[in-house]
Protein backbone atom coordinates (compact mmCIF):
# COMPACT_ATOMS: atom_id res chain seq x y z
CA UNK A 1 0.00 0.00 0.00
CA UNK A 2 1.45 3.32 -1.07
CA UNK A 3 1.65 6.45 1.04
CA UNK A 4 -0.96 8.07 -1.19
CA UNK A 5 -3.42 5.23 -0.52
CA UNK A 6 -2.85 5.51 3.21
CA UNK A 7 -3.54 9.23 2.97
CA UNK A 8 -6.83 8.60 1.13
CA UNK A 9 -7.90 6.01 3.72
CA UNK A 10 -7.10 8.40 6.56
CA UNK A 11 -9.09 11.15 4.86
CA UNK A 12 -12.19 9.02 4.28
CA UNK A 13 -13.56 8.76 7.88
CA UNK A 14 -14.07 12.51 8.37
CA UNK A 15 -16.05 12.70 5.12
CA UNK A 16 -18.13 9.75 6.21
CA UNK A 17 -18.61 11.31 9.59
CA UNK A 18 -19.78 14.54 8.02
CA UNK A 19 -22.21 12.74 5.72
CA UNK A 20 -23.44 10.72 8.68
CA UNK A 21 -24.04 13.89 10.68
CA UNK A 22 -26.13 15.49 7.93
CA UNK A 23 -28.00 12.23 7.43
CA UNK A 24 -28.87 12.14 11.12
CA UNK A 25 -29.98 15.76 10.94
CA UNK A 26 -32.34 14.92 8.09
CA UNK A 27 -33.87 12.14 10.18
CA UNK A 28 -34.71 14.37 13.16
CA UNK A 29 -38.22 15.54 14.02
CA UNK A 30 -36.99 19.14 13.94
CA UNK A 31 -35.90 18.86 10.30
CA UNK A 32 -39.11 17.06 9.33
CA UNK A 33 -41.19 19.76 11.04
CA UNK A 34 -39.21 22.44 9.18
CA UNK A 35 -39.61 20.79 5.77
CA UNK A 36 -43.30 20.11 6.30
CA UNK A 37 -44.18 23.82 6.60
CA UNK A 38 -43.74 25.98 3.53
CA UNK A 39 -44.53 29.08 5.55
CA UNK A 40 -41.65 28.38 7.94
CA UNK A 41 -39.29 27.68 5.04
CA UNK A 42 -40.33 30.97 3.45
CA UNK A 43 -39.76 32.81 6.74
CA UNK A 44 -36.31 31.24 7.05
CA UNK A 45 -35.44 32.21 3.48
CA UNK A 46 -36.59 35.81 4.01
CA UNK A 47 -34.65 36.06 7.28
CA UNK A 48 -31.49 34.71 5.66
CA UNK A 49 -31.96 37.05 2.70
CA UNK A 50 -32.34 40.16 4.87
CA UNK A 51 -29.52 39.21 7.25
CA UNK A 52 -27.23 38.22 4.38
CA UNK A 53 -27.92 41.43 2.46
CA UNK A 54 -27.26 43.54 5.54
CA UNK A 55 -23.97 41.75 6.27
CA UNK A 56 -22.87 42.27 2.66
CA UNK A 57 -23.97 45.93 2.64
CA UNK A 58 -20.46 47.31 2.01
CA UNK A 59 -20.24 45.05 -1.07
CA UNK A 60 -23.71 45.17 -2.62
CA UNK A 61 -24.96 48.65 -1.59
CA UNK A 62 -24.98 51.04 -4.58
CA UNK A 63 -23.75 53.92 -2.40
CA UNK A 64 -22.13 54.48 0.98
CA UNK A 65 -24.60 56.52 3.07
CA UNK A 66 -21.97 57.08 5.77
CA UNK A 67 -19.56 58.82 3.38
CA UNK A 68 -20.52 62.46 3.85
CA UNK A 69 -18.17 63.54 1.07
CA UNK A 70 -20.21 61.61 -1.50
CA UNK A 71 -23.53 63.17 -0.49
CA UNK A 72 -25.08 65.90 -2.61
CA UNK A 73 -27.96 67.95 -1.29
CA UNK A 74 -29.09 68.45 -4.90
CA UNK A 75 -30.04 64.75 -4.86
CA UNK A 76 -32.20 65.05 -1.75
CA UNK A 77 -35.89 64.14 -1.66
CA UNK A 78 -35.84 62.22 -4.96
CA UNK A 79 -38.71 59.72 -5.44
CA UNK A 80 -38.15 56.05 -6.43
CA UNK A 81 -36.72 55.42 -9.88
CA UNK A 82 -40.06 54.24 -11.36
CA UNK A 83 -41.90 57.39 -10.24
CA UNK A 84 -41.92 60.58 -12.30
CA UNK A 85 -38.94 62.68 -11.26
CA UNK A 86 -36.97 59.67 -10.03
CA UNK A 87 -33.33 58.95 -10.78
CA UNK A 88 -32.09 55.55 -11.94
CA UNK A 89 -29.07 55.91 -9.65
CA UNK A 90 -31.38 55.72 -6.63
CA UNK A 91 -33.76 52.78 -7.01
CA UNK A 92 -35.85 53.54 -3.90
CA UNK A 93 -35.27 57.29 -3.91
CA UNK A 94 -33.29 59.46 -1.50
CA UNK A 95 -33.83 61.06 1.91
CA UNK A 96 -33.53 64.66 3.05
CA UNK A 97 -29.72 64.52 2.97
CA UNK A 98 -29.43 62.95 -0.47
CA UNK A 99 -28.65 59.45 0.81
CA UNK A 100 -29.77 56.48 -1.25
CA UNK A 101 -32.70 54.83 0.57
CA UNK A 102 -31.77 51.30 -0.56
CA UNK A 103 -28.17 51.64 0.63
CA UNK A 104 -29.27 53.21 3.91
CA UNK A 105 -31.74 50.36 4.51
CA UNK A 106 -28.97 47.78 4.00
CA UNK A 107 -26.61 49.54 6.42
CA UNK A 108 -29.42 50.41 8.85
CA UNK A 109 -30.69 46.82 8.94
CA UNK A 110 -27.20 45.64 9.81
CA UNK A 111 -27.09 48.05 12.75
CA UNK A 112 -30.56 47.04 13.96
CA UNK A 113 -29.77 43.31 13.77
CA UNK A 114 -26.40 43.73 15.49
CA UNK A 115 -27.90 45.73 18.37
CA UNK A 116 -30.79 43.30 18.79
CA UNK A 117 -28.62 40.17 18.65
CA UNK A 118 -26.10 41.48 21.19
CA UNK A 119 -28.92 42.67 23.45
CA UNK A 120 -30.58 39.25 23.39
CA UNK A 121 -27.26 37.54 24.15
CA UNK A 122 -26.75 39.90 27.09
CA UNK A 123 -30.27 39.19 28.37
CA UNK A 124 -29.67 35.44 28.04
CA UNK A 125 -26.38 35.65 29.92
CA UNK A 126 -27.92 37.62 32.79
CA UNK A 127 -31.23 35.76 32.91
CA UNK A 128 -29.82 32.23 32.66
CA UNK A 129 -27.17 32.89 35.31
CA UNK A 130 -29.72 34.45 37.66
CA UNK A 131 -32.19 31.62 37.07
CA UNK A 132 -29.60 28.92 37.73
CA UNK A 133 -28.47 30.56 40.97
CA UNK A 134 -32.03 31.16 42.16
CA UNK A 135 -33.21 27.65 41.34
CA UNK A 136 -30.18 25.71 42.54
CA UNK A 137 -29.25 27.61 45.70
CA UNK A 138 -32.77 28.65 46.76
CA UNK A 139 -33.21 30.46 50.07
CA UNK A 140 -32.21 34.11 50.25
CA UNK A 141 -30.64 34.10 46.78
CA UNK A 142 -33.87 32.80 45.24
CA UNK A 143 -36.03 35.28 47.13
CA UNK A 144 -33.83 38.28 46.29
CA UNK A 145 -33.52 37.48 42.57
CA UNK A 146 -37.19 36.72 42.12
CA UNK A 147 -38.31 39.86 43.94
CA UNK A 148 -36.07 41.93 41.69
CA UNK A 149 -37.61 40.14 38.73
CA UNK A 150 -41.12 40.87 40.02
CA UNK A 151 -40.32 44.56 40.35
CA UNK A 152 -38.90 44.58 36.82
CA UNK A 153 -42.11 42.99 35.48
CA UNK A 154 -44.13 45.95 36.73
CA UNK A 155 -42.42 48.18 34.15
CA UNK A 156 -42.80 47.74 30.38
CA UNK A 157 -39.61 46.81 28.55
CA UNK A 158 -39.60 50.01 26.51
CA UNK A 159 -39.91 52.10 29.71
CA UNK A 160 -36.93 50.31 31.28
CA UNK A 161 -34.92 50.80 28.09
CA UNK A 162 -35.82 54.50 28.02
CA UNK A 163 -34.85 54.87 31.70
CA UNK A 164 -31.46 53.19 31.27
CA UNK A 165 -30.81 55.07 28.06
CA UNK A 166 -31.72 58.38 29.71
CA UNK A 167 -29.42 57.72 32.68
CA UNK A 168 -26.53 56.88 30.35
CA UNK A 169 -27.19 59.94 28.21
CA UNK A 170 -27.23 62.13 31.31
CA UNK A 171 -24.09 60.67 32.90
CA UNK A 172 -22.06 60.76 29.70
CA UNK A 173 -23.56 63.83 28.06
CA UNK A 174 -21.15 65.19 25.48
CA UNK A 175 -18.78 62.25 26.06
CA UNK A 176 -20.60 59.44 24.28
CA UNK A 177 -18.18 59.39 21.36
CA UNK A 178 -20.10 56.76 19.38
CA UNK A 179 -21.21 54.81 22.47
CA UNK A 180 -24.88 55.06 21.48
CA UNK A 181 -24.62 51.56 19.97
CA UNK A 182 -23.55 49.97 23.26
CA UNK A 183 -25.99 52.03 25.30
CA UNK A 184 -28.81 50.58 23.17
CA UNK A 185 -27.45 47.06 23.66
CA UNK A 186 -27.33 47.56 27.44
CA UNK A 187 -30.76 49.20 27.57
CA UNK A 188 -32.52 46.47 25.59
CA UNK A 189 -30.58 43.62 27.20
CA UNK A 190 -31.52 44.71 30.72
CA UNK A 191 -35.16 44.88 29.63
CA UNK A 192 -35.52 41.20 28.64
CA UNK A 193 -33.59 39.15 31.22
CA UNK A 194 -36.51 38.39 33.54
CA UNK A 195 -38.25 35.92 31.23
CA UNK A 196 -35.11 33.81 30.96
CA UNK A 197 -34.51 33.92 34.71
CA UNK A 198 -38.02 32.76 35.61
CA UNK A 199 -38.01 29.99 33.00
CA UNK A 200 -34.56 28.67 33.93
CA UNK A 201 -35.35 28.86 37.66
CA UNK A 202 -38.44 26.70 37.25
CA UNK A 203 -36.60 24.07 35.23
CA UNK A 204 -33.62 24.12 37.59
CA UNK A 205 -35.90 23.36 40.54
CA UNK A 206 -36.90 20.17 38.69
CA UNK A 207 -33.47 19.22 37.36
CA UNK A 208 -31.54 19.64 40.62
CA UNK A 209 -33.43 16.71 42.21
CA UNK A 210 -32.71 14.26 39.39
CA UNK A 211 -30.31 11.35 39.68
CA UNK A 212 -27.54 12.74 37.45
CA UNK A 213 -27.24 15.83 39.68
CA UNK A 214 -27.14 13.67 42.81
CA UNK A 215 -24.44 11.53 41.19
CA UNK A 216 -22.41 14.64 40.40
CA UNK A 217 -22.63 15.67 44.05
CA UNK A 218 -21.46 12.24 45.18
CA UNK A 219 -18.29 12.40 43.09
CA UNK A 220 -17.44 15.76 44.67
CA UNK A 221 -18.30 18.30 41.96
CA UNK A 222 -18.89 21.84 43.18
CA UNK A 223 -22.19 23.65 42.86
CA UNK A 224 -20.94 25.97 40.11
CA UNK A 225 -19.66 23.05 38.04
CA UNK A 226 -22.94 21.16 38.46
CA UNK A 227 -25.01 24.19 37.48
CA UNK A 228 -23.13 25.10 34.34
CA UNK A 229 -21.85 21.70 33.17
CA UNK A 230 -24.83 19.48 33.96
CA UNK A 231 -27.98 21.48 34.68
CA UNK A 232 -27.49 24.21 32.06
CA UNK A 233 -27.48 21.92 28.97
CA UNK A 234 -30.82 20.48 30.08
CA UNK A 235 -32.58 23.86 30.36
CA UNK A 236 -31.39 25.42 27.09
CA UNK A 237 -34.29 24.34 24.84
CA UNK A 238 -36.82 26.90 26.13
CA UNK A 239 -34.06 29.51 26.29
CA UNK A 240 -33.46 29.12 22.55
CA UNK A 241 -37.17 29.52 21.85
CA UNK A 242 -37.50 32.61 24.04
CA UNK A 243 -34.34 34.05 22.51
CA UNK A 244 -35.68 33.67 18.96
CA UNK A 245 -38.94 35.38 19.85
CA UNK A 246 -37.18 38.09 21.86
CA UNK A 247 -34.93 38.82 18.89
CA UNK A 248 -37.97 40.17 17.04
CA UNK A 249 -39.02 42.13 20.13
CA UNK A 250 -35.51 43.56 20.43
CA UNK A 251 -35.63 44.76 16.82
CA UNK A 252 -38.93 46.52 17.54
CA UNK A 253 -37.59 48.00 20.80
CA UNK A 254 -34.49 49.34 19.03
CA UNK A 255 -36.66 50.84 16.29
CA UNK A 256 -38.93 52.42 18.91
CA UNK A 257 -36.02 53.97 20.82
CA UNK A 258 -34.51 55.29 17.60
CA UNK A 259 -37.90 56.62 16.51
CA UNK A 260 -38.17 58.49 19.83
CA UNK A 261 -34.78 60.08 19.17
CA UNK A 262 -32.73 58.19 21.78
CA UNK A 263 -31.17 55.64 19.43
CA UNK A 264 -28.38 55.87 16.90
CA UNK A 265 -27.50 59.32 15.54
CA UNK A 266 -28.86 60.39 12.12
CA UNK A 267 -25.36 60.10 10.66
CA UNK A 268 -25.42 56.31 11.32
CA UNK A 269 -29.10 55.48 10.99
CA UNK A 270 -30.84 52.25 11.88
CA UNK A 271 -34.28 51.30 10.60
CA UNK A 272 -35.92 53.16 13.47
CA UNK A 273 -33.90 56.30 12.78
CA UNK A 274 -34.86 56.16 9.11
CA UNK A 275 -38.54 55.87 10.00
CA UNK A 276 -38.20 58.78 12.43
CA UNK A 277 -36.56 60.96 9.77
CA UNK A 278 -39.05 59.92 7.08
CA UNK A 279 -42.01 60.61 9.35
CA UNK A 280 -41.14 64.32 9.28
CA UNK A 281 -41.61 64.41 5.50
CA UNK A 282 -44.56 62.02 5.23
CA UNK A 283 -47.23 64.69 4.86
CA UNK A 284 -45.16 66.60 2.31
CA UNK A 285 -45.53 63.67 -0.10
CA UNK A 286 -42.15 61.98 0.47
CA UNK A 287 -43.76 58.67 1.40
CA UNK A 288 -40.79 56.54 0.31
CA UNK A 289 -38.61 57.77 3.18
CA UNK A 290 -40.78 55.99 5.73
CA UNK A 291 -42.50 53.32 3.61
CA UNK A 292 -39.50 51.22 2.57
CA UNK A 293 -37.73 51.15 5.97
CA UNK A 294 -41.09 50.39 7.60
CA UNK A 295 -41.78 47.52 5.21
CA UNK A 296 -38.29 46.10 5.80
CA UNK A 297 -38.79 46.27 9.57
CA UNK A 298 -42.24 44.64 9.39
CA UNK A 299 -41.08 41.82 7.11
CA UNK A 300 -38.01 41.08 9.26
CA UNK A 301 -40.00 41.01 12.51
CA UNK A 302 -42.75 38.85 10.98
CA UNK A 303 -40.26 36.34 9.58
CA UNK A 304 -38.37 36.02 12.89
CA UNK A 305 -41.64 35.68 14.80
CA UNK A 306 -42.76 32.87 12.51
CA UNK A 307 -39.47 31.07 13.09
CA UNK A 308 -39.83 31.54 16.84
CA UNK A 309 -43.38 30.15 16.85
CA UNK A 310 -42.26 27.16 14.78
CA UNK A 311 -39.30 26.46 17.06
CA UNK A 312 -41.54 26.66 20.14
CA UNK A 313 -43.97 24.11 18.69
CA UNK A 314 -41.23 21.85 17.29
CA UNK A 315 -39.43 21.60 20.64
CA UNK A 316 -42.62 21.04 22.63
CA UNK A 317 -42.85 17.31 23.42
CA UNK A 318 -46.59 17.56 24.09
CA UNK A 319 -47.23 18.46 20.44
CA UNK A 320 -45.28 15.56 18.95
Amino acid sequence: MTIEDQGHIAADPPAATRSGFFARMRDTDLYYSFRSSRLVMLAAAITLLIVGASLLAPVIAPHDPYDLRALNLMDSDLPPAWVTGGDRRFLLGTDDQGRDILSTILYGTRSSIAISLLAVLLAIAIGVSAGLVAGYYGGIADTLIMRIADVKLTFPAILVALLINGIAQTLFKGRLGGSEFWILVLSIGLSFWVQYARTVRGMTLVEKNKEYVQAARLIGLGKTAIMFKHVLPNVLSPVLVIGTINLALAVITEATLSFLGVGLPPTEPSLGTMIQIGNKYLFSGSWWMVAFPGITLAVLVLAVNLLGDWLRDALNPKLR
